[in-house]
């Protein structure tokens, strides 16, 4: 008998439980939520095998079959909660800033000024206003937003 297999052997149904953690470390080190579902699935059999006493086969059976089954669910929730974090804004940080009002700190004249947002200078056009007029936000217009007098 090899070494493997007496340690196997050994372990009985904690080496699903080794064998588990061990997948779920191959995740830390190469991600892409492949190996989570493995490393999952053997746990579940690691449990089962230590309240039921199958046999082997049995072990290895139900791992393939909760392997598929997990990953098959995984992949469907991964592309769900992928699609709905999305930012549409990531690159377009002006984009953010569409529809919000702000207050004008110095005047917009000759339809050209400027606006500080957060942390943020922003160069803005629009029609002539004084300083402490609301503004609201309408679209980008390149790197300057595009603002209107807010009611």
């Amino acid at each position: 008998m090899s070494l493997i297999e007496s340690t196997i052997e050994a372990l009985g149904p904690w080496s699903w439980f080794v064998l588990g953690l061990l997948l779920l470390g191959l995740e830390i080190l190469a991600p892409g939520t492949i190996f989570l579902w493995f490393g999952l699935s053997a746990i579940v059999v690691g449990i089962v095998s230590l309240v039921y006493d199958f046999a082997w086969q049995i072990d290895v059976s139900l791992f393939i079959v909760l392997s598929l089954v997990s990953l098959l669910i995984g992949r469907r929730l991964m592309i769900r909660l992928i699609s709905e974090k999305g930012d549409p804004g990531l690159n377009q940080r002006g984009s953010r800033y569409v529809g919000r009002e702000f207050t004008l700190a110095t005047p917009l004249s000759e339809g050209a000024g400027n606006l500080s947002i957060d942390d943020t200078i922003w160069r803005i056009t629009g029609p002539d206003l004084p300083a402490g007029t609301k503004v609201r936000v309408e679209s980008i217009d390149g790197v300057r937003l595009v603002v209107t007098r807010a009611e």
